[in-house]
């Protein structure tokens, strides 16, 4: 099949797990044979157009700007939708693929003027995220998400508990939806590495244990908590020191509510593919304390590559983790219960490792993109024909 992905977010430009999730799938889909064209925005310093293990990616350059990031989002589209046309001279797509509401506009006029169907993978959700509908960009952000849900012929979820959300919040049928779960390239985790040097370019003791955060610094990750929880955490293992990694429009805040506690919490803001697997690989726990997790690829980074998690009980984290067995589940929005799971990780090496050792394994059989890229083959499938 000829397959049209198109996501704002591409390798280079990673803003959070979609960029991760479309390079994941799409060599996978390459290696089934199949012809991937990505659609994404341009990046500094990354080709207008390149070709990655098969992978024919597409960077649009927008030749507008605007302060405002939905007016934005309205710009780029309208760019990406010339940039199907073009491409739709020379190759005849079979479907199109568009992931979340920021690149909705440019799939739904492309579907109609190439008459193909249109799959949407909605990763997360505009009321999942903003926790509520709270001003007027949300619910026209809400608008487009439910706008693409109608005009796709197939929707795909990463886990249960958001396929309940999508049906319940956009009156979809159950028929017209698919779990797919995200997954994860295991191999990048297969390298050794130096903790002591990791340790000591960030600054850190080389006997401190460090305890783990990768994501966005936004209401909706709950880092807040695990900040609220670092004192229950140092009084119980005084060598253990907080990482927090990722920026977001929070971050302010999170670094006056971590102020008495500085000596032992460091943000890092965003790092290189590279640098993040070397600081998971030379971390002791890592933390996803989310209020709202669709899916939660962040702890499957975590459990390949051989770090225990502590995640909250909510969403998909509750879907990947069994708690005690390949991770630990603490409640929502709770300092307590997420300092109780780091200390009993901490306090028990041989705990530690059993969960290690389980979670390795759930994601070997589950978890890889040569099982996801066929599932979503079969979504292909069902949906061309059908338009």
């Amino acid at each position: 099949m000829n397959i049209c992905i198109v996501t704002w977010e591409y390798s280079p430009r990673i803003v959070g797990g979609i960029a991760r999730h479309c390079e994941g799938l799409a060599k996978a889909l390459v290696k089934m044979g199949h012809s991937i064209d990505v659609i994404t925005l341009d990046f500094p310093g990354a080709s207008q157009y390149e070709e990655v293990e098969g992978v024919k990616i597409h960077r649009t350059s927008i030749e507008l700007g605007h302060p405002s990031f939905i007016a934005w989002v309205f710009i780029f589209n309208h760019f990406m939708e010339k940039k199907i046309a073009m491409l739709s001279k020379d190759v005849k797509f079979d479907v199109i693929h568009i992931h979340d509401w920021l690149v909705a506009l440019a799939g739904i006029a492309a579907k109609h003027y190439l008459k193909i169907p249109l799959v949407l993978t909605l990763h997360s959700t505009e009321v999942g995220r903003a926790l509520g509908l709270n001003n007027p960009d949300s619910y026209l952000i809400d608008g487009i998400e439910w706008w693409a849900t109608y005009e796709s012929k197939r929707v795909i979820v990463t886990s249960n508990s958001m396929k309940r959300e999508v049906e319940e919040h956009f009156h979809l049928p159950q028929s017209k939806i698919d779990v797919i779960p995200n997954a994860i390239d295991t191999s990048k985790y297969h390298v050794e590495v130096d903790r002591e040097a990791v340790k000591r370019r960030y600054g850190i003791a080389p006997d401190s244990r460090i305890v783990l955060f990768i994501g966005r610094l936004v209401p909706q990750k709950g880092v807040e908590y695990l900040i609220k929880a670092t004192p229950k955490i140092v009084s119980n293992h005084p060598n253990a020191y907080i990482v927090i990694v990722g920026d977001g429009w929070l971050k302010e805040h999170l670094l006056s509510l971590a102020l008495s506690i500085k000596h032992k919490i460091s943000f890092l803001g965003f790092l290189s593919d590279s640098e993040l697997i070397e600081l998971i690989l030379s971390s002791d726990v890592l933390v996803v304390p989310s209020i709202y997790e669709p899916f939660g690829i962040v702890a499957l980074e975590g459990m390949a590559a051989g770090v225990p998690v502590v995640a909250s009980n909510v969403g998909g984290l509750a879907e990947i983790i069994e708690h005690d067995r390949t991770g630990v589940l603490v409640y929502t929005g709770d300092a307590n219960s997420i300092a109780w799971g780091v200390n009993r990780i901490l306090s028990d090496s041989n705990y530690a490792r059993w969960l290690v050792e389980n979670a390795k394994r759930k994601v070997q059989e589950i978890y890889s993109w040569d099982a996801v890229a066929s599932r979503t083959v079969e979504v292909y499938e069902k949906s061309y024909g059908e338009v």
